[in-house]
């Protein structure tokens, strides 16, 4: 690891302002003051402020697109400036029941119909719970500055905000800002899984009445062991990213928050300036060639020439020439990155087969995950996204090292209130859309024969007149969905009109409605024109026939 000034100054620091052993469960949260837009002061003059952004699409693009994409995100990354830490957290969450049953179930109207509701309300609950046991995922990127005062911070916030939102939509990404009920809420859904989210109310009053923020969304216990803790009934383990493989794969992060698991998992980024990471890895090179040139010497005075250099020294000699020109020609930046991960479970023996896993997936990419020792609180503040990091684990890494990490996989598609079209193939979740939003709202089904396209007509048509107001008309030539309609249609909501040779009901094509166009003779004239084609063949009409049509069309009474 590269020991510059700017680490010095951290460990320093970290030794200076290190995790206490704290006296009640409020004092774990390492924040010492709030303000109601989002910003956190966590002590030292540092402030931080959190904003949650969409996933994209990346794992099933081309791989012409996932270039464009790592190198979108590699850009926002090597915006960051010195003296401004990052921290990307990915949330797995259990879904909140009233929000799930609110804006993804169907609400019942008492109109004899609820049974089928009940039915399609049934179908997404069980799809929910075996994709992702009922585990939603949300993503943040918290920002930490050091300023003399909150003004200060407010203003760089400000700035940072705008360019990242410009930087992340390029990447068709949404970036909001989160306020600090937003914050609060987070940290409470984590803190204490199993309590219903409070009711919002002002901080001000808050504060009026004596009352802490952290009274809200502390736990009511916690018992810090050497490699886990004990929190409200549950157990839970901190994780770090101790060993990291010569090539990572851009999908380990991914493939690790795929865990349905309620767990957090952060990436702390510090930046370091441009000058101080030339002259490390200058020296760093000057270091490695005085050593070969040292060794050369002492074989060359035991006269043994024909030596060759060892291959660490040469392997040493080949990093840091790469490295070097990573900074100077491919216009990387150093930082340094740690990885962390804390997961909750009901049980000490739940919680060890979860970490298995974690460990399991991290293995097939080469790379060591190790639960901190005796550091499960400094690992705990470090993973939650407040902007505070305990954790000193750091590893040297340049900008496209650290985009690696990548924390995107696939969009989610989950309208409020949207209907439901099946499961995302790549992450499993529901996907819920309103079609009228979209910019062409039209679709169709493909899939071969069997597949299941009718049935996934009926679903969709199903929750329309279920749950909206919406007219239904379908064109039926198979007389696949008149049972279908029958059953859905209440009173005159519903009619099923026969179109046969031996039905009641006729289509008179001669028809003509009320605005049916400025000439409506000559249209229709043209309408039965090509329809006596269609029915006598293309090219088979006798010539006289369309000037009779003509006539007709011109002189009605002829």
């Amino acid at each position: 690891m590269l020991l510059l000034s700017s680490l010095k100054k951290l460990s320093i620091l970290s030794r200076k302002k290190g995790p206490s052993i704290p006296k009640s469960t409020q004092n774990v949260i390492p924040i010492n003051r709030i303000w109601p837009d989002g910003i956190f002061f966590l002590g030292d003059n540092r402030y931080s402020k959190t904003y949650h952004f969409t996933d994209i699409n990346y794992s099933v693009s081309s791989p012409e697109d996932m270039t464009t994409m790592f190198l979108s995100y590699s850009a926002i990354l090597n915006s960051l400036e010195p003296g401004v830490d990052a921290k990307i957290t990915i949330n797995n969450h259990h879904i909140d029941r009233a929000d799930f049953n609110q804006s993804v179930l169907l609400p019942l109207k008492h109109d004899g119909l609820d049974h089928y509701r009940q039915e399609i309300n049934h179908l997404m609950e069980n799809r929910a719970l075996v994709a992702h046991n009922h585990i939603t995922q949300d993503k943040y990127i918290t920002i930490t500055v050091e300023k003399r005062n909150v003004d200060e911070a407010r203003t760089a916030f400000q700035r940072i905000g705008s360019d990242l939102s410009a930087k992340f939509k390029r990447l068709e990404s949404q970036l909001e800002e989160l306020d600090t009920s937003s914050r609060l809420k987070q940290l409470y859904e984590f803190l204490r899984p199993d309590h219903q989210p409070p009711m919002l109310y002002p901080i001000n009053e808050t504060a009026k009445k004596g009352h802490s923020f952290k009274d809200a969304i502390a736990p009511d216990s916690m018992s810090f062991k050497r490699d886990y803790f004990e929190m409200d009934g549950k157990v839970g383990r901190v994780l770090y990213l101790r060993e990291y493989p010569s090539y990572l794969r851009d999908s380990m992060v991914a493939e690790i928050s795929d865990i349905a698991r309620n767990m957090m998992l952060s990436i702390d980024i510090v930046p370091i300036a441009t000058e101080d990471a030339l002259r490390q890895a200058q020296n760093k090179l000057l270091s490695v060639e005085s050593n070969i040139t040292n060794w050369q010497r002492r074989q060359t005075q035991n006269a043994n020439f024909s030596a060759l250099i060892p291959f660490d020294l040469e392997q040493q000699r080949q990093e840091s020439r790469e490295f070097l020109s990573d900074l100077t020609a491919r216009d990387q930046r150093m930082m340094f990155v740690v990885l962390t991960i804390v997961h909750l479970a009901d049980s000490k023996e739940q919680l060890d087969q979860d970490t298995e896993s974690i460990l399991s997936v991290a293995r097939k990419d080469m790379c060591q995950v190790s639960p901190l020792s005796y550091q499960q609180l400094a690992g705990l503040q470090t993973v939650l996204p407040i902007g505070v990091r305990q954790v000193h684990a750091l590893r040297t890494m340049t900008t496209e090292a650290t985009s690696a990490l990548m924390p995107f996989r696939s969009q989610e598609l989950s309208d409020p209130n949207g209907l439901y079209y099946g499961q995302n193939a790549i992450t499993g979740r529901l996907l819920h859309l309103h079609r009228q939003g979209l910019l062409n709202g039209n679709g169709f089904y493909l899939g071969v024969s069997g597949s299941g396209k009718s049935m996934a007509c009926k679903v969709e048509a199903a929750q329309i007149i279920l749950n909206t107001n919406d007219e239904v008309l379908f064109l039926d030539p198979e007389g696949e969905y008149s049972e279908f309609v029958r059953h859905l249609g209440t009173g005159n909501d519903c009619e099923v009109i026969d179109i046969s040779t031996t039905s009641k009901a006729r289509i008179n094509a001669m028809d003509i409605s009320a605005g049916y166009s400025d000439n409506p003779i000559a249209h229709k004239a043209e309408f039965l024109l090509s329809l006596c084609e269609q029915c006598i063949g293309v090219g088979k009409l006798n010539a006289n026939f369309p000037l009779i049509v003509n006539l007709v069309a011109i002189f009605p009474v002829f």
